[in-house]
């Protein structure tokens, strides 16, 4: 079957241009993501494994709640009786590289989005190709321009995980209280200080759920991304499936699926503002007043 438009072989010859006209600037910025991963994966390592379990289980203790912390507990103790911790700490390391770098681009270009409608007209519809373009897609441009190893693992999943930070972050910001926005440029606010001491405080539960979603996702994908070497728990889920190892399997994505518990939960329970269902309406507005040292109450509405 003839094609009408060859839109793969545009594609192919794209990338065969970048490789061969721009390998210097990949080189780079390959360079420059293997550091971050490398720095992220070997802090968490030279951490004894105790401290790392402490950490999460007192996080959870503080965030959650005992029963949670418990559920910590034996969660981290599992994998590690198990014998997978070294591998949930290498997937830990590259998740939070892929979510830094995700959260580094997605929150200021949500912001942009919600502050400007013609960005917001562009950006749509490229969040929604790199949403629900098959995962392993992203592989073979990124192994192709990148190699083997953690870095086209890392970048093919910044492109499947930063969605949910860019939709989540425009999204809190376009539906602050527009009386709160008016308050804020009555008392004299310049555009950045309604953003950051108006805008975002008061957007942050969305943001925060954003954040939440984003490091879902990229834990997903760093499990897909084992299939160009990424490293992590991946490795030992797609050996099982080359050897139909259905033990192996369990036991490596049990230990994928406690580790997604714990993230969800520390990261969920951000997104729930202590006192947000008795006074939303004015944090941000208390936080202009305090700049602005006026003494002004906010009239309330009845």
């Amino acid at each position: 079957m003839s094609e009408l438009i060859p839109l793969g072989t545009w594609v192919d010859q794209s990338v065969h241009y970048l490789l061969d006209h721009d390998s210097h600037g990949f080189d780079m910025v390959g360079r420059g993501i293997e550091s971050l991963a490398a720095l992220v994966e070997h802090g968490l390592q030279i951490v004894p494994m105790w401290a790392l379990m402490a950490f999460f289980i007192a996080f959870g203790l503080w965030r959650v709640g005992w029963r949670f912390a418990l559920f910590t507990t034996l969660s981290l103790l599992l994998i590690y009786a198990t014998g997978f911790w070294d591998q949930t700490v290498i997937t830990l390391g590259l998740t939070l590289s892929s979510t830094l770098i995700s959260l580094l681009f997605g929150i200021p270009l949500g912001i942009w989005t919600a502050k400007n409608k013609h960005v917001a007209l562009v950006v749509r519809p490229i969040l929604d190709l790199m949403q629900t373009m098959p995962a392993f897609v992203y592989l073979i441009p990124a192994a192709m321009l990148f190699g083997l190893g953690r870095v086209p693992g890392i970048l093919s999943t910044v492109i499947f995980a930063m969605p949910p930070a860019v939709r989540l972050t425009s999204l809190g910001i376009r539906h602050v209280n527009r009386e709160i926005v008016e308050a804020g440029q009555a008392f004299g606010c310049t555009p950045w200080q309604l953003l950051y001491k108006v805008q975002f405080p008061n957007a942050l539960p969305s943001i925060m759920q954003g954040v939440n979603q984003t490091i879902m996702m990229a834990l997903s994908m760093v499990i897909i991304a084992s299939m160009v070497g990424a490293g992590g728990l991946g490795n030992d889920v797609l050996a099982s499936i080359q050897r139909l190892d259905i033990g192996l399997g369990f036991e490596s994505g049990l230990s994928v699926v406690l580790l997604a518990i714990i993230l969800d939960r520390i990261t969920e329970s951000f997104g729930r503002m202590p006192g947000a269902a008795t006074a939303p309406r004015f944090k941000g507005l208390r936080s202009v007043m305090r700049m602005r040292g006026g003494a002004q109450e906010p009239v309330t509405q009845s």
